[in-house]
């Protein structure tokens, strides 16, 4: 039986929604029917690879006599793929749901494709970012009309793409760096995985959730890379206009709030605390100069990053206990050792000996590492347990 659900019946029944007889019934019809439940990983992993193996195969079908078609059988190949695959999801809706998902996620891939490969074949005026913005829009249709969790995870890829190539090039031969783009991203990411919460739930938020799971610790990371990076390069380029600028940041810090309003109402304010951390990250600069001669704006720069990620773990941490969520504290307690990693190799091991950093390197291996799983299981069993 899911833990969801075991956790449901432990409220009900403490809230006296339902009696502890009721609840051991519930109990036990769901773990005797779950024997049926037992092939659902396994056939949907093996859909999932079918899914993908299928549409390798199919671009490298296309990739290989593309050359020997002409114009207009080009297009129609274009056309027959882009209809066959929501088709057939619709034609195996009622009898497999979740072949007929993945055949729909196929078609909108294929949209993507179609799109690129019409612009190539008539020759259409070159703007890449509109090409992902129709796809996208594609995405949004099937999801509108299906409200599969593959439709919105494609969208929610799609938009932020759409969003950094417009970026792209529209500051292309300008004085800019990517402070926006990289710090609109982790914002998104952290979006995406506060849409989980304990009162709210779905597919979709779920797809949302691995999304900014898996994105989110990468994105930090070039982050705080960006903007210690020397961009000496920029000085014999036009700045961007202020126009420009205002917009970038006004899309890049009010589109993830707003979606984080829709997704979790009043508990967004947690998500502007999260915009304000990804900002300041922004004012870390690489070091340079003595340190003698700005003590404070040295030791910013210089400690300010690892502590700031630091206070950000931690934060992360706490926000899975507000929430109930051990994926945010998994990633929290994730970010606080790569952080003191970091730390580690960058101001600690370059002053130590040979012996003596190996050495300082193992205990922090061992016992540092000893010490975050104790806490990291005692946090999650207290999640799990129901009480902070």
């Amino acid at each position: 039986m899911a833990d969801s659900l075991k956790k449901r019946l432990e409220r009900w029944v403490s809230a006296g929604v339902v009696d502890a007889g009721t609840a051991s019934r519930i109990r036990t019809f769901e773990e005797s029917d779950s024997s049926g439940e037992r092939l659902r990983w396994p056939v949907l992993l093996a859909v999932a690879l079918g899914g993908l193996l299928l549409c390798a195969g199919v671009l490298l079908f296309v990739a290989a006599h593309w050359d020997e078609l002409s114009p207009a059988w080009r297009f129609m190949l274009v056309m027959i793929l882009v209809a066959v695959f929501p088709l057939v999801g619709a034609f195996t809706q009622e009898r497999f749901p979740a072949l007929s998902t993945t055949f729909y996620a196929i078609g909108t891939v294929c949209v993507g494709a179609g799109t690129f490969l019409t612009a190539q074949i008539f020759n259409l005026q070159e703007h890449w970012p509109s090409g992902i913005l129709m796809w996208a829009i594609g995405a949004l249709a099937g999801w509108l009309l299906l409200r599969h969790w593959t439709q919105a995870a494609l969208l929610a890829l799609l938009v932020p793409g759409w969003l950094v190539g417009e970026w792209e090039v529209r500051t292309q031969g300008f004085a800019v760096s990517n402070r926006l783009i990289t710090e609109a991203l982790v914002l998104i990411a952290i979006t995406y995985l506060s849409a989980r919460t304990s009162q709210e739930d779905s597919s979709t938020r779920r797809a949302l959730a691995w999304i900014g799971g898996l994105a989110v610790l990468p994105l930090s990371l070039w982050a705080f890379v960006e903007g210690r990076g020397y961009w000496g390069w920029w000085q014999n380029r036009p700045p961007v206009s202020s126009f420009l600028q205002i917009t970038g940041w006004t899309i890049a810090i009010c589109g993830p709030l707003a979606l984080a309003y829709a997704l979790r109402k009043k508990a967004a304010w947690t998500n502007a605390l999260a915009a304000v951390w990804v900002l300041v990250i922004g004012t870390f600069h690489a070091r340079n100069g003595n340190a003698s001669d700005k003590l404070p704006i040295f030791a910013w720069n210089s400690l300010g990053p690892y502590f700031w990620a630091g206070v950000g773990a931690l934060a992360m941490v706490a926000w899975g206990l507000v929430d109930r969520r051990r994926e945010r504290i998994n990633l929290g307690v994730a970010g606080f050792a790569l952080t003191v990693i970091f730390f580690y190799f960058s101001n600690v091991m370059d002053k130590l000996g040979r012996s003596a950093s190996l050495i300082g390197l193992g205990v922090l291996f061992l016992f540092g590492g000893w010490v975050l799983e104790r806490t990291r299981r005692q946090l999650v069993a207290r999640v799990a347990g129901g009480t902070l």
